[in-house]
Protein backbone atom coordinates (compact mmCIF):
# COMPACT_ATOMS: atom_id res chain seq x y z
CA UNK A 1 0.00 0.00 0.00
CA UNK A 2 1.31 3.36 -0.61
CA UNK A 3 0.30 7.08 0.18
CA UNK A 4 1.79 10.36 -1.29
CA UNK A 5 3.05 12.76 1.18
CA UNK A 6 1.23 16.16 0.31
CA UNK A 7 2.84 18.48 2.99
CA UNK A 8 3.52 18.69 6.65
CA UNK A 9 0.63 20.64 8.50
CA UNK A 10 1.13 23.09 11.16
CA UNK A 11 0.36 20.52 13.94
CA UNK A 12 3.60 18.66 12.77
CA UNK A 13 1.79 15.94 11.37
CA UNK A 14 1.98 14.63 7.52
CA UNK A 15 -0.51 15.11 5.04
CA UNK A 16 -1.23 12.01 2.93
CA UNK A 17 -3.37 10.78 -0.05
CA UNK A 18 -3.73 7.57 -1.05
CA UNK A 19 -5.76 5.19 -3.02
CA UNK A 20 -5.93 2.24 -0.65
CA UNK A 21 -7.26 1.47 2.73
CA UNK A 22 -4.59 2.06 5.73
CA UNK A 23 -5.56 1.28 9.24
CA UNK A 24 -4.89 3.50 12.38
CA UNK A 25 -1.37 2.33 13.69
CA UNK A 26 0.45 1.69 10.29
CA UNK A 27 4.16 2.31 9.67
CA UNK A 28 5.14 3.64 6.71
CA UNK A 29 8.42 3.55 5.35
CA UNK A 30 10.31 5.14 2.13
CA UNK A 31 11.71 3.78 -0.90
CA UNK A 32 14.62 2.96 1.40
CA UNK A 33 12.86 0.93 4.21
CA UNK A 34 13.39 3.41 6.79
CA UNK A 35 10.50 4.28 9.03
CA UNK A 36 9.00 7.82 7.87
CA UNK A 37 5.45 8.00 9.64
CA UNK A 38 3.05 6.26 11.87
CA UNK A 39 -0.60 6.35 10.49
CA UNK A 40 -2.70 8.40 13.39
CA UNK A 41 -6.22 9.13 11.58
CA UNK A 42 -8.17 8.48 8.49
CA UNK A 43 -10.39 11.29 6.61
CA UNK A 44 -12.16 12.39 3.50
CA UNK A 45 -13.84 10.24 0.86
CA UNK A 46 -13.38 6.77 0.86
CA UNK A 47 -12.09 6.39 -2.37
CA UNK A 48 -8.96 8.63 -2.22
CA UNK A 49 -8.98 8.98 1.69
CA UNK A 50 -6.28 11.46 3.33
CA UNK A 51 -4.09 10.37 6.45
CA UNK A 52 -2.57 11.79 8.97
CA UNK A 53 0.64 10.41 10.25
CA UNK A 54 3.12 11.49 12.97
CA UNK A 55 6.55 11.70 11.73
CA UNK A 56 9.32 9.61 12.57
CA UNK A 57 12.17 11.24 11.27
CA UNK A 58 13.48 14.53 11.75
CA UNK A 59 13.59 15.08 8.04
CA UNK A 60 10.27 15.80 7.01
CA UNK A 61 11.33 17.79 4.20
CA UNK A 62 12.81 15.45 2.45
CA UNK A 63 9.71 13.30 2.06
CA UNK A 64 7.11 15.89 0.70
CA UNK A 65 5.86 14.98 -2.67
CA UNK A 66 7.12 11.46 -2.40
CA UNK A 67 5.44 7.89 -2.19
CA UNK A 68 5.67 6.25 0.88
CA UNK A 69 4.81 2.55 1.44
CA UNK A 70 3.92 0.13 4.44
CA UNK A 71 6.68 -2.19 4.79
CA UNK A 72 7.55 -5.10 1.90
CA UNK A 73 10.00 -7.00 4.21
CA UNK A 74 9.35 -10.40 3.74
CA UNK A 75 10.28 -13.00 6.34
CA UNK A 76 13.48 -14.29 5.21
CA UNK A 77 14.14 -18.36 4.73
CA UNK A 78 17.06 -19.77 7.53
CA UNK A 79 19.05 -22.11 6.46
CA UNK A 80 20.20 -24.89 8.44
CA UNK A 81 23.90 -25.17 9.59
CA UNK A 82 25.36 -28.13 8.31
Amino acid sequence: MTAKVLHLARSGRLILQSNEDFKANTILFDDKERKVAKVIEIFGPIKSPYISATPLTDRTKRIVGQNIHTSKRTSKVVKPRK
